[in-house]
């Protein structure tokens, strides 16, 4: 029987089964990418029911199922589900949209190879490239700031130890009569940053001086169940004002997944019924203006959020790129079956800023939110990207991402089959978050050589917020400086010489062989979260390794099976892909609801695999597990998305 016959002959048997009973059936048999598949049917005949339908079915099976307090089930459903309504009534059940919709709801499928599309470039690579060298003279200090989230209703003294996804705000207006543990004035760990946060890192990184400022965004906070399209350009607002108050020079900022409502969601231009992200934009350009000047404020309307500015005084251009057209989390990219390589020309626009930067005797800087090598990111357009980035090897000096928001570096090669220091085309910063949840706030700093554009040392500043004295006045004190701390481990590495790809690629080798020195790095990346407290080891060390190394999102991703499963060392193990999840979204709760149903299969051995919702993100570093009535965090047993799985079955 043909797949959609099926779902219009369900049409029926939904209403007579009762519809919530149905749905919490079929989400509980979702244990890989073929019950998944199965599945798919039962949601399409939902959704044929319209959006309405879909949303309150959703709705009370999150509810009914106790995944999340009934206002976070309401507000993130009706916010997003009908998004996925939408995608459910315009692809074939049949087709790789269908495989790529589990993977991104469900995260339970292999995703297919990337589709071949070559990039049209305006010409043909020169045969005799510019050689940018050096003059030695002194370098140039950039601020690097991400993944901010401040929270606009944070209050002091709310309870932070809550039910919910983020804590820290009087929810409906009412404080309960007793607080456990309190919010305090400068932010804790179970909540996103306060704007006073916010302050203290600015005021910190102003004394230190700087030619100009990236950020690579996220403004918004994690209540994804209660952003609307009034808060969000507000939010974005604030935290403009903020940075032009407290920095004396310019900012170049990036759109990050949050900065939208409902999160992440940014309709491609081929959308029915013409809907856009236009409010997104036009807070951009109200806020940006002041730094990005009046042609790069018009081409963000014009390239859906994307522009290219020329860095004070220097021969270097900043392309600012919204890349959450290639986010997998992204879910108006599912509503056709129609290959897209392009969703609003954002690869377009990069490679004619590249091009014009070439023709000028330009190097660039590509800046953005996600990095391209991560398992959130299409396979479609990483490998897009990748045919841009070895085009324009000679041109781009670096790359600047965050979203992870851990303290990292990613390389690209010209050859993933042979990834050598030879093969070393470009190096991706990843700036670490300023956000308590996730572990130490954190900014980095770089020193750039005025020439090449290229970086001589790579410095991240940290607080730790379990000093006695944080909460009266945070200290931010170097974490560690590459030049310090990583290039003596590389003795090929001249005293002059910029830290190029080649000598990341060189660091990552020693990583290999030297564990004290990657144990150190360990620390580093989650910014001295003493919350990490054991070793990064064989899995995980393999996983991190792996990830330095790509910058393409189909190197390290190899998942075949569920998100999660049991090893031999008993162990919960969790996917790559599931790095970017994000507890309160619909995608969060329709995980939660599948992990519901196989936990009671696993307790009565009739099923292996376990995709428990325990989500130790990238996003909230707080790892959680949601069988229970209500999340509850579990010590870490290693920094790579590993717990005991008897925490899990609690």
């Amino acid at each position: 029987m043909r797949p959609a016959l099926r779902a219009v002959l369900l049409l029926p048997t939904l209403v007579a089964a009762g519809l919530v009973d149905v749905v919490e059936r079929a989400v509980s048999g979702v244990v890989d990418c073929a019950t998944c598949h199965s599945a798919l049917p039962t949601f399409k005949a939902l959704a044929a029911f319209g959006d309405d339908k879909f949303v309150q079915t959703i709705t009370a099976a999150c509810i009914d199922l106790k995944i999340e307090d009934a206002d976070v089930c309401e507000g993130a459903i009706r916010t997003q589900g009908p998004i996925l309504a939408h995608d459910l009534r315009h692809f074939s059940l049949f087709g790789d949209t269908a495989t790529k919709f589990c993977d991104a709801v469900f995260g339970m499928c292999a995703l297919p190879p990337a589709t071949p599309w070559m990039v049209p470039f305006p010409k043909e690579r020169p045969d005799v490239e510019r050689v940018w060298q050096s003059r030695g003279r002194e370098p140039v200090k950039v601020m690097h700031f991400s993944d901010v989230h401040i929270d606009r209703e944070y209050t002091v003294n709310a309870e932070a130890n809550c039910t919910k996804p983020i804590c820290c705000r009087d929810f409906g207006g009412e404080r309960p009569k007793h607080v456990q543990i309190p919010a305090l004035p400068l932010g804790v760990r179970t909540c996103d940053a306060p704007g006073t946060l916010a302050d203290s890192m600015l005021e910190a990184a102003e004394k230190m001086g700087a030619r100009f400022s990236l950020f690579t965004g996220d403004v918004i906070d994690h209540a994804v169940w209660d952003v609307d399209e009034e808060n969000v350009p507000r939010n974005m607002l604030a935290f403009t004002d903020q940075f032009a108050e407290k920095l004396s020079t310019p900012v170049f900022p990036a759109l990050g997944n949050h900065e939208s409502a409902p999160t992440n969601s940014f309709p491609r231009d081929t959308t029915e019924h013409q809907i856009t992200a236009d409010f997104v934009f036009n807070a951009q350009r109200q806020g940006w203006s002041q730094w990005i000047g009046e042609n790069a404020t018009k081409q963000i309307q014009h390239h859906s959020g994307s522009y290219a500015v020329m860095a004070p005084g220097m021969d270097l251009r900043i392309i600012s790129v919204n890349t959450q057209y290639w986010y997998k989390q992204n879910f108006w990219l599912y509503d056709s079956d129609e290959h897209q390589p392009d969703p609003n020309g954002i690869l377009a626009f990069l490679v004619g800023q590249l091009q014009a930067a070439e023709d000028a005797g330009q190097r660039a800087w590509v800046v953005a939110h996600m990095p391209p090598g991560r398992g959130d990111v299409a396979r479609d357009q990483s490998a897009y990207f990748d045919q841009v980035v070895q085009r324009y090897k000679n041109t781009i000096a670096g790359q600047f991402y965050g979203h992870t928001h851990a303290d990292e570096f990613a390389i690209g090669y010209s050859n993933y089959s042979e990834r050598t220091a030879e093969n070393a085309v470009s190096i991706a910063m990843v700036g670490p978050a300023m956000t308590p949840m996730s572990g130490n706030p954190a900014f980095k700093v770089y020193d750039i050589d005025p020439d090449s554009y290229e970086i001589m040392d790579v410095r991240s500043y940290y607080t730790n917020i379990s000093d006695p004295d944080y909460q009266l006045k945070p200290t931010w004190r170097l974490l560690y400086s590459a030049r310090e701390d990583y290039a003596p481990l590389v003795p090929s590495l001249p005293p002059n010489a910029s830290l190029s790809p080649a000598f990341w690629h060189n660091l990552t080798e020693v990583y290999y062989r030297n564990d004290t020195a990657f144990q150190a790095y360990i620390a580093h990346k989650h910014r001295g979260w003493e919350f990490v407290r054991r070793p990064c080891v064989d899995g995980c060390k393999n996983g991190t390794l792996c990830d330095m190394r790509t910058l393409r999102s189909d190197v390290c991703s190899q998942q075949s099976g569920p998100v999660f499963h049991i090893p031999d060392h008993g162990h919960l193990s969790f996917a790559p892909e599931m790095s970017s999840c994000e507890g309160s979204g619909i995608g969060g709760i329709l995980r939660k609801m599948a992990a519901r149903g196989v936990v009671q299969k696993v307790r009565t051995n009739t099923v292996t695999p376990l995709p428990c919702s325990c989500c130790y993100s990238s996003h909230l570093m707080i790892p959680r597990c949601f069988v229970g009535t209500r999340s509850r965090p579990f010590s870490v047993s290693s920094p790579r998305n590993v717990m005991d799985l008897s925490d899990c079955l609690r």
